[in-house]
């Protein structure tokens, strides 16, 4: 089967390459790929600014039918239609485990990274981290679960959107989207904040939903924008999900007094910021890793509901041969979400 691997530490040091199929073990299963999505933590992997565990395959977003079961499993079924936790292994035993929280474990390997993961034809998942695709929803949708579960534990668990926060989101992207509509979904009002390269993405936080849309190139004073937009000193809830440093510092000063700032995004290395002002305005700071179990029924509920949609988000589709290009639509903002098709190149 084809498969993209990240080969070795570095910048770059990724190829298709030809490897043998995957066998189930005991206690996992072999699911076909139907699609997977291009994260910006695979570009990181690529600029070498997220830890791997190379020679491993790339990809962790993605859904498709099983194909195999290990002599243990007994609750799944070849042919079943789903997706899957990322999170190949943990501890177990480890104070955050325990508490409920895997995504903190110091010693999580999840595939994609540290286990081989979903931009091959097929993937080796543990049983206990599969859940079925609703009817409801197709799997290129399906594919997109894991981004909506870590936005979920982002927005509604981490930063506990409310009804009647105005909230400001940084970065139009897959994640900036999904934000945007479970803050709506909560009764938020909210402002997409996107550059001059974001337009499109602009134009479709518009038909999802937004508030307001806000290009802030040019933009002399955003400050007195977004005040004079809700009407309120600034934003009670401030979420970062576009890894730019530029976009930290002015979430800082659009947040209000007393308010909270969420960072989603990854920047791939420090950056600097003045934090002098979460002392001033007595801000709640929080990051957000990755996301919980508990966040993927309730992701697999809305897309069933309806009221996230993600396949809105879906705008390119490549073969894993097409690797290169579609890795550079993903990097250059050509679309929204970069999906690769396995069966493709069948």
């Amino acid at each position: 089967m084809l498969a993209i691997r990240k080969l070795a530490r570095g910048v770059g040091n990724v190829s298709v390459e030809e490897l043998p199929a995957p066998v189930a073990g005991p206690e996992e299963v072999v699911v076909e790929v139907d699609s997977a999505g291009i994260c910006g933590t695979d570009l990181h992997i690529y600029l070498d600014e997220f830890e791997t565990a190379p020679p491993v395959t790339i990809g962790h977003e993605f859904a498709g039918r099983i194909v195999e079961t290990g002599k243990n499993v007994q609750d799944w079924q070849p042919g079943e239609r789903v997706t899957a936790g990322t999170y190949f292994s943990t501890c177990g035993h480890c104070r955050h485990c325990r508490e409920g929280r895997p995504n903190l474990c110091l010693e999580r390997k999840s595939i994609g990274s540290k286990r081989d993961g979903a931009f091959a034809r097929y993937v080796v998942i543990p049983a206990k981290n599969l859940y079925r695709v609703p009817d409801e929803v197709d799997l290129e949708s399906a594919a997109l679960t894991e981004p909506l579960a870590c936005t979920i534990h982002g927005v509604l668990s981490v930063a506990k959107v409310q009804a009647g926060d105005n909230v400001v989101i940084a970065g139009p992207g897959p994640i900036g989207l999904l934000a945007l509509q479970l803050a709506k979904v909560a009764g938020a009002t909210v402002a997409l904040l996107g550059t001059e390269v974001d337009r499109a993405r602009l134009e479709l936080a518009n038909q999802l939903g937004a508030d307001h849309n806000i290009d802030v190139t040019g933009v002399s004073d955003i400050q007195t924008l977004v005040q004079d937009l809700f009407h309120a000193e600034g934003a009670d809830l401030v979420i970062e999900c576009s890894g730019a440093a530029p976009a930290a510092d002015t979430l800082l000063r659009l947040v209000r007094r007393g308010g909270r700032y969420c960072q989603m995004g990854l920047f791939g290395r420090p950056i600097q910021w003045n934090q002098d002002l979460i002392c001033f305005k007595e801000l709640t700071v929080t990051g957000t890793n990755a996301q919980v179990a508990s966040a993927w029924p309730r992701a697999l509920k809305i897309m069933a509901e309806g009221r996230v949609k993600v396949r809105r988000l879906v705008t390119h589709r490549f073969s894993l041969r097409a690797w290169d290009q579609a890795l550079k639509t993903a990097q250059t903002k050509q679309g929204v979400k970069v999906l690769l098709k396995p069966q493709a190149d069948l």
